[in-house]
Order: structure tokens, then C-alpha cells, then sequence
């Protein structure tokens, strides 16, 4: 086992010592944090992070009741069970290929991706990309089992039923997403107002959504973009809540190539009604100069990130320099995405 791989799996051990959220419902970003901070090359400063970070994190909550293929039904959404889950999952994955784990529950859980303000979703695409960048093993099976049971116990099907199936670009339905009236909410009092928004359902439906794999996936990466380079202007509405609006589509689209193609559009198609959700509840309305980029590379960039040490800034910035590395000019706009959120999120949020 390589150095990194060993610090990814040390750090993954300490985490899945305690429990998913802490304070009742914030989320343990330890193990999405840790995972960006070894891809990108910092594997020496994540003991030290998380000798800080894990002060805060909470015990394992109790198990409840055994989860079954016949009675899971009935656990979904119960955030009680989450360590029912977590077993029920190890289980799965402990006798199954991960893979077929996942594609079998991926079109379970996808709905209710809204759950606890993405974070399991985006929980499980580092986990993905931990299995698939650095290799399968006991702790990064147990982490997929961790992520995939967090998201099952916080399963939230927003309070609508939307199909998007229009001709709209990517950029051009986020640019036109209204705002809800009540700001500083929640993100499920958020989530109720969007139906009554006016315009919010026809500019959120009108995405096209292709149904080409293929298409589907290169649709993906430009709502991650359009997301990512949208907060580099907006992010002062809500500087930590807005950066799932890029994390968890990119969450999605480093899972796609972990999924059977005929799930990728309709990935596409949820991931698409959680940015614009999570856009329309917390961007500002008027845009503000963003952070000048020009004289920085991205690797300095994510050192200012994990310098500053929040782990939204951490995995947002992750997330930039995925934007800035499939840009053919390295696109310097994602890298001052980046920089806006190191200098609007205070480094104890």
C-alpha cells in the first residue's frame, strides 16, 4: 500500500468511528474532505485536519432494527436508521461487487437527493472516485457502505414533480432561475416554496435533457461548470450552502462512469432539479466581482483551500479545478470560483 492510499484508509477508519452528522443534522464532511485532500496532494496535512475536525463529530448513533431486501422499504427516509443502513449496506457490499451495489440502489436513491442538503450524494461520488482513482479495499468498501447508508436514512423526494424536457442550454436555465421570496430559510423550507415561485417549475423544466448517454454526460459537465463559475459571481447570497449547488452535480458525474449508461440520463435529469433548486433558494440576486484569478494556477489555488481549512472550501475547490482541467484554456473563471468561496466562508462554518 502506497503512502496516500494508507493515509486515505487511516483517515476513513478514524471517521467511520462516529457518526454521519453532528449538532442533530449538520454533516460529517470528514470523509469527503479527507478524500479531496489526498486526490489533490495534500496527504500529509489530513491527520492534522482531522485532529481538529473530528472534535466536533459525534458518536455512532444506536441500531435500531435489522434492514432486509423486505422490509427497506419502510426504513427509507428515516433518519433513526442510519446505522441500520449503514450494516445493511456493509452487508451488501461485503458479498456483492460494489458495483452491482450501486447500480442496483442508485435508481432507488437518486430521488431523494435533496436529503440533508446533498451530502450523501456527494458523499458517495468520493467514494466512488476513491474506489475507482485508488484501488478497492476494505476501508473504501466500508465508506461507499457509510455514504450509500447516509443517503437512504436522509432520503428527501422534493415536494414536486418535475420532468425537465425542454430545449433550454445549461447556462442559459440557470442564468434564468427566479428566487424564492422567504430567503435565509432551510433548505426544506426552501424546497416548499419552489413550486409557488413564480416561473421556478416552466425555466426548471425547460432543460434539455438528451437521452444519449454520451450527451447526457457532456450535459453533466456543463451544469457542473455553469454552477461552479455561477457562484464565482452569486455566492455571496449564501457563501457554504451555495457550493453544493456545483458539488453535487459533480458528485453525480464522477459516478457515471461506476453506472449502467441507461442511468445516466436520468442522473442528469435529478442532478439538474438539485442545482436549480439549491440555486433558486441560496444565489443573490444581483452579482458581485468575482476574486481576480489570473495570476494563480490551480494548484496554489487548492493550497489557499486547504489552508483555510473548511471543508466546503476544500471540496468546493476540488470541484473548480475539476471545471479549470476539462477547459481547454484552463479556464481561470472556475479557479476564481474557487477563491470566493476561500474569501466568503469563515474557516470555523
Amino acid at each position: 500500500m502506497d503512502t496516500t492510499s494508507g493515509t486515505l484508509d487511516e483517515a476513513l477508519h478514524r471517521l467511520h468511528g462516529r457518526g454521519p452528522e453532528f449538532r442533530e443534522y449538520l454533516s460529517n464532511h470528514g470523509p469527503m474532505a479527507v478524500e479531496a485532500l489526498i486526490h489533490r496532494g495534500r496527504a500529509g496535512a489530513v491527520h492534522r485536519w482531522l485532529d481538529t475536525y473530528e472534535t466536533r463529530l459525534e458518536e455512532v448513533p444506536p441500531p435500531r432494527t435489522r434492514i432486509t431486501e423486505a422490509n427497506w422499504h419502510e426504513a427509507l427516509g428515516d433518519t433513526a436508521r442510519v446505522t441500520d443502513w449503514t450494516a445493511y449496506f456493509s452487508r451488501l457490499t461485503g458479498r456483492q461487487p460494489w458495483r452491482e451495489v450501486l447500480a442496483q440502489w442508485w435508481p432507488r436513491l437518486l430521488p431523494g437527493i435533496a436529503g440533508a442538503a446533498t451530502h450523501p450524494a456527494i458523499r458517495v461520488g468520493h467514494a466512488v472516485r476513491a474506489l475507482t482513482t485508488d484501488g478497492e479495499d476494505a476501508a473504501r468498501l466500508s465508506e461507499l457502505a457509510h455514504a450509500l447508508g447516509y443517503w437512504a436514512a436522509r432520503h428527501t423526494l422534493l415536494p414536486f414533480s418535475l420532468t425537465p424536457s425542454g430545449r433550454a442550454e445549461t447556462a442559459d436555465a440557470l442564468a434564468a432561475l427566479p428566487r424564492i421570496a422567504e430567503r435565509d430559510v432551510t433548505p426544506l423550507r426552501g424546497y416548499a416554496q419552489l413550486s409557488g415561485t413564480p416561473g421556478w417549475l416552466e425555466t426548471t423544466g425547460s432543460l434539455g435533457v438528451p437521452q444519449d448517454p454520451e450527451a447526457a454526460r457532456e450535459r453533466l459537465g456543463e451544469l457542473v461548470r455553469a454552477a461552479t463559475l455561477n457562484y464565482a459571481a452569486y455566492g455571496h447570497g449564501d457563501g457554504v450552502m451555495l457550493v453544493h449547488a456545483a458539488t453535487a452535480p459533480n458528485a453525480v458525474l464522477r459516478t457515471l462512469p461506476a453506472l449502467p449508461r441507461e442511468l445516466w440520463a436520468p442522473s442528469l435529469a435529478v442532478a439538474w432539479t438539485a442545482t436549480a433548486a439549491i440555486t433558486s433558494i441560496y444565489a443573490a440576486d444581483t452579482p458581485l466581482p468575482p476574486p481576480d484569478a489570473s495570476s494563480v494556477t490551480a494548484e496554489e489555488v487548492f493550497e489557499l483551500a486547504a489552508d483555510h481549512g473548511d471543508a466546503h472550501v476544500i471540496k468546493f475547490a476540488d470541484t473548480a479545478l475539476d471545471v479549470a482541467a476539462a477547459s481547454e484554456d484552463g479556464d481561470d473563471r472556475a479557479l476564481a470560483a474557487a477563491l470566493n468561496a476561500v474569501r466568503l466562508i469563515g474557516s470555523g462554518d
